[in-house]
């Protein structure tokens, strides 16, 4: 319920925009329960004002509210958390303002693109972020995928770095194995244009190498490593070993990407009865025809996987036992209290917004805690994007990016899905709203 407090003058303006479920202007959420995520904590029936995209005062609901010309939202017995993020995205059905409705409608208010490719202009893209052309606040991204071939030499490391920084990338990925002297190289140069490394494991030097990177983007990675001590692969360690591992992770001060939705993806590719349940899935109407061409058919190249052995192992059997181990290394890291960021790498039917929750599900199958889980898609995503003094928390003079929910995801994560209304940069865009974007995306892409 919405209630106004203004001059009949504004009536007639607000009107015309609350009719469509937007709202842009001043305004604050009462009688919510706050989820600051700077503790972890419930502030229950409190108030929230925003002027000007900004948070400017958080206090309890009986405090007088005064006679201000003010849009109010009712929050009673719903829960306000901080923007989401997505730390693991890849563009790819050629509709970038679709993606970013999906984005929106999910109550995802900052991206982290991972790759440059198919000649789109990431940087483009978030110079209209940050001017307000495109819907989502914050978006950041890496430059092109990098390989052996682009860092053959330490010239080609220069160069590569020099581009890197004129274009305006935030971070230099890699996604394959390179030399020693080519990757200390890379680090090296990277780190005098304070450009971070980010992107897969170096799979053949040992783990300390990886732990110089600024982000590992997938705790697969983790499944082809040794340690550093023994050569042993992590994947063979036990519990006590691998808690070890996992404090010499944290103690290096990495992040560490999560994508178990994309690996669960994979591994659903090589059930046939999984497989089929996709083609009549709920979301396959927020992928572009050609997307489910790709991913729905026989094309797919994750199909032609399953009949296939590795070392006497079938792939099914193989990346089953994979990500069972994964999913049990992540808790560790969470224990061990390795930072995590949330990213789903949506890829197939790692459906663009709503695979971030699907994210945050695994992550509490896992076993980690729902307030864990959320700081890995706020607080987290905001230190590691140097952006925590105006993102991650519901807190005064930050931005105002915030999500109304119905239930408490405090819980159970899943209460995430339930979405009443999203707040960009101060701008309301109500439930109706929401899904009146998720209708635009669904005509478009069908």
């Amino acid at each position: 319920m919405y209630h106004i407090r203004f001059s009949i003058i504004a009536v007639v303006i607000l009107n015309c925009s609350i009719s469509n479920g937007q709202f842009s202007g001043d305004l604050c959420i009462d009688k919510v329960n706050v989820i600051s995520m700077s503790k972890d904590t419930v502030l229950y029936d409190h108030r929230v004002w925003v002027e000007d995209g900004k948070i400017v005062s958080i206090e309890k609901a009986s405090t007088p509210i005064g006679n201000k010309e003010i849009f109010i939202i009712d929050g009673s017995g719903q829960f306000l958390i901080p923007g989401l993020a997505e730390m693991h995205y890849h563009y790819r059905n050629d509709d970038i303002v679709s993606d970013f409705k999906l984005f929106i409608a999910n109550g995802i208010t900052t991206v982290r693109n991972m790759g440059q490719f198919l000649g789109h202009d990431h940087i483009d893209y978030r110079n209209r972020t940050k001017s307000g052309k495109l819907l989502v606040p914050n978006y950041f991204t890496t430059g092109p995928y990098l390989t052996q071939s682009d860092l053959n030499t330490k010239s080609d490391v220069n160069k590569v770095v020099s581009e890197h920084v004129i274009k305006g990338f935030d971070f230099l990925k890699i996604a394959d194995n390179l030399s020693d002297s080519i990757y200390t190289k890379l680090l090296e140069e990277a780190q005098n244009h304070r450009l971070p490394i980010v992107g897969h494991a170096q799979r053949h030097l040992p783990l300390e190498y990886s732990l110089r990177m600024k982000s590992i983007e997938h705790i697969e990675e983790f499944i082809y490593l040794n340690d550093d001590m023994d050569g042993k692969p992590l994947i063979e360690k036990n519990e006590s070993e691998l808690q070890d591992v996992a404090r010499q992770i944290q103690q290096s001060g990495i992040y560490l990407g999560t994508t178990l939705a994309v690996f669960e993806f994979i591994n659903n590719c090589l059930n046939d009865q999984k497989f089929e349940a996709y083609k009549t899935d709920r979301l396959t109407k927020y992928i572009s025809r050609d997307q489910r061409e790709n991913f729905l058919t026989e094309r797919n190249d994750y199909r032609k996987l399953k009949s296939r052995s590795f070392n006497g192992i079938s792939a099914p059997k193989l990346f089953e036992d994979y990500n069972t181990w994964m999913t049990n290394f992540v808790k560790v890291l969470s224990n061990n209290g390795v930072p995590l960021i949330a990213g789903s790498d949506t890829y197939g039917m790692v459906v663009v917004g709503f695979s971030l929750h699907r994210e945050l599900e695994l992550l509490q199958q896992a076993g980690m805690r729902p307030y864990e889980i959320l700081l890995s898609s706020t607080v987290s995503p905001a230190r590691y994007l140097n952006t925590i003094s105006t993102e991650g928390t519901i807190s005064i003079g930050k931005n105002a990016n915030m999500v109304l929910l119905d239930k408490n995801p405090l819980e159970d994560i899943n209460h995430t899905k339930t979405i009443n209304g999203v707040i960009v940069r101060g701008k309301w865009f109500s439930k109706q709203r929401l899904k009146g974007m998720l209708e635009d995306v669904a005509r478009e892409f069908n």
